[in-house]
C-alpha cells in the first residue's frame, strides 16, 4: 500500500518525471457518483499531490483546515 506521507513529500525538483501522470490524460465519467469520480481520479493520477501539467511538474498541498483532500479534489473535479 502507498504511504500518503510519501506522496505528499515528493520533491518536485528531483522527482522522476516518468513516474508522474499527465493531468490531461485523466478521464472521469461526469455521470459517475462523487465517490466513483474521486476513486477514479486517484486511481488514474496516482499521486494527487504531484503530477504533470504539460511539461510542468505540479506540486500541491492543502492547508491544515477541516476541509479534507476529498473535498478539495471534489471541488476541483466540479470545475473540470
Amino acid at each position: 500500500m502507498v504511504n500518503l506521507d510519501d506522496l505528499k513529500n515528493v520533491d518536485p525538483r528531483t522527482v522522476d518525471r516518468s513516474s508522474l501522470v499527465e493531468r490531461s490524460s485523466v478521464k472521469i465519467d461526469p455521470n459517475a457518483t462523487k465517490e466513483e469520480r474521486l476513486s477514479e481520479y486517484i486511481k488514474q493520477i496516482k499521486n494527487p499531490y504531484c503530477y504533470l501539467d504539460g511539461k510542468t511538474v505540479v506540486k500541491i498541498s492543502f492547508a491544515n483546515t477541516d476541509t479534507s483532500i476529498e473535498d478539495c479534489i471534489s471541488n476541483y473535479l466540479k470545475g473540470v
